[in-house]
């Protein structure tokens, strides 16, 4: 699974084979979550609050990136949350 960027612990990537509707993944330690780029709500998964807060954030500000990405299927990193 290609690693889209790394901020704070958190790891945020995508697969390229997938289903419907468009999404990502994020882990932070123990934790995994499956979250919806059009909506940023979460698929499948848990986050912690404060992490899932700085996942809405970071994907707020790259959202049309992260869904031209899913579209085009054309990989590429994307600046962290700093």
């Amino acid at each position: 699974m290609p690693e889209i960027t790394r901020f704070l612990g958190i790891i945020i990537s995508m697969y390229f084979d997938e289903h419907n509707p468009p999404h990502f993944h994020a882990k932070y330690n123990e934790y995994r979550a499956t979250v919806n780029i059009k909506n940023l709500n979460i698929i499948e998964g848990f986050l912690p609050a404060k992490v899932r807060g700085l996942v809405e954030e970071w994907a707020e500000l790259h959202q049309a990136e992260l869904l031209n990405m899913w579209e085009t299927k054309k990989f590429y990193h994307l600046k962290p949350l700093v």
